[in-house]
C-alpha cells in the first residue's frame, strides 16, 4: 500500500512517538532517517551571524506521503539524485522504506521526538516542514494540484504564497484549514529559535505530476519541470 495524503490528526498513529517507532522497528529495512547539518564556526570577538540559519525537514518521507523526500533534499540546495546546487540548508528526514504498508510509520508532527530532528530545528531561526495530503484532507476537488501554506512564520509564508503564485504554482493559505495548517506550538515546524516556522502541505496531484517514474527508487532519477519550478520558487522566498 501506497500513502498518498497526510494524516493530520494523531488518533490513527500506530506508534505515539519516533522513540516508541525506533525501539519496535529496524532502522534500513522498515525506515530510514537522513540529515546534513552544516559546520559553522565563529571565533571573533565581533559580532557575527553567518551560522546556519534555515532548517528544510521531511517527517513523511519515503513511501510514507511520496515525493517529500526528494523535495526535501532539492529545497536544501541537493539534487535528488546526487550534487548541490547553489545555497545549502540543513535538513532532515525520516522515509518508510517497506516495500509497502508505510502507513504505519507515520508519527504526527507534533509527537516528533527524534533527537536529531529536535536539535536541527532548535538550532535554526527559520524552519520549513513538506508534507502531503489528499485534496479532499484539503478540502479541495479530487483533482486539485496545489500547495497549502501555513503558518506561524508570517513572512516566511507570505513570501511563499508570493513566490508560487509569480511560478505558477497553485497556492492556498492553510489559515482555514486548520488541521494542515502548522499551527500548534508543539509542532517541530515551530519549535525553532522564533517559535515559527512554516508546514508546506502538497496535494498527492501535486506530488504526482512531479515525477516521471512516481517509485521510491525511480523518483529521484525522473524529477520533471514542475518539480523544478516548486523547488526554485520555494528557495527563491528562502533567499529573499
Amino acid at each position: 500500500m501506497v500513502v498518498t495524503g497526510a494524516r493530520p490528526g494523531s488518533a490513527a498513529d500506530t506508534y505515539p512517538s519516533n522513540t516508541a517507532l525506533y525501539a519496535d522497528l529496524a532502522e534500513g529495512v522498515d525506515y530510514a532517517r537522513r540529515f546534513r547539518r552544516h559546520a559553522a564556526l565563529d571565533d571573533s570577538n565581533g559580532p557575527g551571524d553567518s551560522y546556519p540559519d534555515t532548517a528544510v525537514v521531511a517527517l513523511h518521507g519515503g513511501g510514507i506521503e511520496p515525493g517529500t523526500s526528494e523535495l526535501c533534499l532539492a529545497v536544501a540546495g541537493y539534487h535528488p539524485a546526487g550534487g548541490t546546487g547553489g545555497t545549502v540548508y540543513d535538513y532532515w528526514m525520516f522515509e518508510g522504506i517497506r516495500p509497502s504498508g508505510n502507513a504505519a510509520l507515520h508519527v504526527t508532527s507534533v509527537h516528533c521526538d527524534d533527537p536529531v530532528a529536535l536539535a536541527t530545528v532548535a538550532g535554526s531561526r527559520r524552519v520549513l516542514s513538506l508534507h502531503g495530503c489528499s485534496p479532499a484532507e484539503a478540502g479541495l476537488a479530487a483533482d486539485a494540484a496545489a500547495v497549502l501554506v501555513g503558518r506561524r512564520d508570517t513572512g516566511l509564508k507570505t513570501a511563499l504564497l508570493h513566490a508560487y503564485r509569480a511560478a505558477g504554482v497553485p497556492a492556498i493559505d492553510a489559515a482555514g484549514v486548520p488541521a494542515l495548517n502548522g499551527e500548534a506550538a508543539a509542532n517541530i515546524v515551530n519549535r525553532n529559535l522564533s517559535g515559527a516556522g512554516v508546514q508546506l502541505e502538497l496535494t498527492t496531484p501535486l506530488r504526482t505530476g512531479m515525477f516521471g517514474t512516481n517509485t521510491r527508487t525511480r523518483r529521484k532519477h525522473t524529477t520533471l519541470a514542475g518539480f523544478w519550478t516548486f523547488v526554485n520558487a520555494t528557495r527563491q522566498a528562502l533567499a529573499g
